[in-house]
């Protein structure tokens, strides 16, 4: 079907406004919708597939489309990216349009530098190299991270059975799929609005990525422990653990931001669970926090990371994030988990998680502590999927999970064992 000249123009107008990315494109995304309001949702979800598309392929874009025009940019998007044919643009192009897409077409294209080949910058390939990372490897890290990620869900297991609502939601005519790994997750083959179905307002399932659900479940919390999830947002997984402690026992969500919290309270009241206390702090060193210091029985600290494991839902990351703004993020995480650790209580459970990629926030922090802090020793996550029957083959003592292995966002996690005595 022809694309309509209208529909064109709202599609370059909003990409003229988003791709500077004064704020995450999600959030511009959101406030351009707002301001066009006569933009129905077919029109809405082309223009941010396709806005998403320009996103994860800018560096290639950018580099055919040297004068950095939004329409040139959107048109290389819909017939390179997106299947839209020639044809099917004939009421958009202008004079000119056609003889270049063609040229384009016709053009070789190979031998490009390995930052346009993986869409990624060039600062963040420098760290990947230094890291040991070949540049085959590093190109298939960038390209596992172009498509897509799957709408997973998680099984409120306090409510419903996996079994029971993936049922249900076949019948519907939903693709919809047990996860391969998480023994509570749901994958969709589409990405259809759930917040009106039956299961979500029930409190049955809670949009959540599978590897987002293993963190959760890794923590192994047991009914009747305390428990912090010490960077809870809004509360994710603060509800799968308080859902695998059959609410019974106390999950205290801590977060700097008092909106992201907020946003925690219809969920928890979705959820029917009655054992998380969502409590606002200034820092890591907020006063709430030392007055638990030596009682928690497990503390999950999902620290705040360049999210680089995200890419396929939050391509501007790549764009958004710098060099620079790595040193300052490694002293916050060093400074997060030792607050956090001083919570633990004796042969207590840390866990320390991201979703990034990078040694700097990951292993590097996790050895520097341990190395200041001898009373705690690294479980092997081997151990603990083994004990859950979670089949992923790990390589090392820590969790590593990735879109092209695993099909969830990328993420790392280290859990570590305080002595008993």
């Amino acid at each position: 079907m022809p694309l309509t000249l209208a529909l064109y123009h709202a599609l370059v107008d909003a990409l003229t406004v988003i791709l500077p990315l004064t704020s995450p494109a999600d959030i511009g995304l959101k406030r351009y919708f707002k301001e066009h309001p006569k933009l129905g949702l077919r029109d809405r979800a082309f223009i941010s597939e396709t806005v998403y598309s320009v996103l994860r392929h800018r560096r290639f874009i950018e580099h055919v489309v040297t004068d950095g025009s939004p329409r040139r940019m959107a048109l290389v998007a819909l017939t390179r990216f997106m299947g839209i044919s020639v044809r099917d643009l004939h009421t958009v192009l202008r004079g000119g349009d056609e003889a270049w897409l063609a040229q384009l077409k016709a053009k070789r294209l190979d031998n490009l530098a390995i930052g346009i080949e993986a869409e990624l910058p060039d600062w963040l390939i420098k760290r990947l190299r230094d890291a040991g990372m070949t540049d085959a490897k590093i190109v298939d890290f960038g390209h596992s991270m172009m498509n897509p990620a799957p709408l997973d869900l998680r099984v409120n297991s306090t409510k419903a059975k996996r079994d029971a609502v993936l049922k249900q939601l076949q019948q519907e005519g939903l693709k919809a799929t047990a996860t391969p790994h998480s023994p509570i997750g749901i994958r969709l083959e589409e990405k259809p609005s759930l917040t009106k179905h039956p299961a979500f307002i029930e409190g049955f399932i809670e949009v959540q990525d599978e590897g987002s659900q293993i963190l959760g479940l890794i923590v192994e919390a047991k009914r009747g422990e305390m428990v912090v999830d010490f960077c809870a947002g809004a509360g994710g997984k603060s509800l799968l653990i308080a859902a695998q402690m059959a609410s019974a026992g106390r999950v205290y969500a801590f977060d700097v931001s008092e909106k992201r919290l907020t946003n925690l309270a219809p969920r928890l009241k979705r959820s029917g669970l009655s054992n998380i206390t969502p409590q606002r702090i200034a820092s890591e060193k907020d006063p709430k926090i030392k007055r638990l210091a030596g009682k928690i029985d497990r503390v999950l600290v999902d620290a705040p990371c360049t999210g680089f494991g995200t890419l396929r839902r939050n391509p501007d990351l790549k764009f958004r994030q710098t060099d620079e703004a790595i040193a300052e993020l490694n002293v916050k995480q060093a400074s997060i988990l030792n607050a956090a650790a001083k919570l633990v209580a004796q042969g207590g459970r840390l866990v320390y998680a991201t979703c990034s990629v990078l040694q700097e926030e990951n292993e590097k922090i996790v050895e520097a502590f341990l190395a200041k802090h001898s009373e705690f020793e690294v479980v092997p996550i081997t151990q603990v999927l083994k004990r859950l029957k979670i089949d992923i083959k790990q390589t090392d003592e820590y969790l590593r999970l990735s879109p092209k292995l695993h099909n969830t966002d990328g993420f790392f996690a280290a859990i570590m064992q305080r002595a008993a005595k």
